[in-house]
């Protein structure tokens, strides 16, 4: 089974590629949503660290985002806590996608390279997008300010970096028609590759 990493920085169009690969009946796994389930399994141990993110023993998780963002330190204890629960919710994922006989696997980890985990797949796929349309998708989605936004993609690699480092990259610079046909070639080409 071949297992691809999927990452692009925020407002990229990631997320949608997922979801279009998805459409065409690839399995793909959400780093980000076993993290928001990680978030709520550790909730205790997240409000002990992060008590000024918690009211009453619920996650604020906007607030803890606005925590992590400015301070590294913070977001480095974050990541300890969230990041085994992750690797280890995706990996028994991978795992049951190769019982069930599945030939591809795509892991869709937003940090992909800034955890330094891209040795682990057979190619990374790197979505990217003109930084003003990326700080226009983040506003029109979750109402971040240009502050918030400049903070969240200043704690990732720079997208000229995600380019050189990855196996393939898609430009997702127009409309959905265009990018769905995009990820149509790509998914074409990874299958083409895989039969060689």
């Amino acid at each position: 089974m071949q297992v691809i990493g999927l990452t692009g920085s925020i407002g990229s169009g990631k997320s949608t590629v997922a979801q279009v690969l998805r459409e065409l009946g690839v399995t793909v796994l959400d780093a980000d949503a076993f993290a928001r389930e990680g978030a709520e399994v550790l909730r205790e141990a997240i409000c002990r660290r992060f008590p000024e993110a918690c009211d009453g023993g619920e996650l604020d998780r906007r607030r803890l985002g606005r925590i992590v963002f400015a301070d590294p330190e913070a977001k480095r204890d974050l990541e300890a806590l969230l990041h085994p629960y992750v690797r280890a919710r995706m990996a028994e994922a991978t795992r049951q996608a190769q019982e069930r006989g599945e030939s591809l696997v795509v892991q869709d980890i937003p940090l992909l390279f800034e955890t330094g985990r891209e040795r682990e797949f057979a190619g990374v796929l790197a979505v990217l997008a003109p930084t003003e349309l990326r700080r226009e998708r983040v506003h029109a989605r979750s109402g971040l300010s240009a502050a918030e936004f400049a903070a969240r993609d200043a704690n990732q690699l720079p997208q000229e970096e995600k380019a050189r480092r990855a196996t393939w990259v898609i430009w997702n610079d127009q409309d959905l028609p265009a990018l769905r046909a995009r990820v149509r070639g790509w998914l074409e080409e990874v299958r083409r590759e895989a039969c060689a």
